[in-house]
Formats: C-alpha cells, structure tokens, sequence
C-alpha cells in the first residue's frame, strides 16, 4: 500500500477529494493521511498530490505486518498469555516475572 501524508491545509483538502472522487483507491483514510491501493492509479493519485502540493506531501510504501516473519514466538506467546490472564488487573511487568516471557525493557530496545 502507499501511505500519503500531508502537510499542509491545501494538501489535505486535495487528499480529501482524491479520497472522495476516487473511493476504488482509497484503502483507509485517517484524516491528514490516507493508505492507498498499490496500483498504478493509486501511484498515480499519490504523485499528482505531491506534484502539486512538493514537500507537503509525503508517500511512503507499506508492507503488511506478518507477525510469523517479524515477530519472534516469544513475543507472540506472551501477548496472547497476557491477554488471557485470569486478573485483567495484573499489569504485564507482574505478569512476566517468574515466566519465560520478555519484559518490557527487553521489548523496547529490540527492533523487530
């Protein structure tokens, strides 16, 4: 997917009538952004917006998140232990003590 972030009040307005005028593209719209399909035409809208509008518009290609491939099975495992607790009031800090699952600190300064 391409994902189009503006940057400026007319970037946005064009973006909301590339959204409008041509839903078929439009993946997601999160208001000042928009996910659009990776086809030419969506390549086509996301460049028409920063011919016109330069710096105030920013495309970045996406990948889908594949939580097999970026994700180690400690870290998947321990998200959906977590989530099934028995207390929902057990911070996960609490939780992970004692069990053989990352504590946050690890998590935070591990890039996936």
């Amino acid at each position: 997917m391409l994902l189009v972030v503006t940057y400026s009040q007319a970037a946005r307005q064009s973006l909301r009538n590339v959204c409008r005028t041509h839903e078929e593209v439009v993946v997601r719209r999160f208001g000042r952004a928009a996910l659009l399909a990776e086809t030419e035409f969506g390549a086509f809208q996301a460049l028409r917006l920063q011919a016109k509008h330069g710096e105030a518009v920013q495309i970045t290609q996406t990948q889908p998140f594949n939580e097999f491939e970026a994700v180690p099975e400690t870290v998947r495992d321990a998200a959906t232990a977590y989530e099934d607790r028995e207390q929902s009031a057990v911070p996960y800090t609490a939780f992970a003590t004692g069990r053989e699952f990352p504590t946050p600190e690890e998590m935070r300064h591990t890039e996936l």
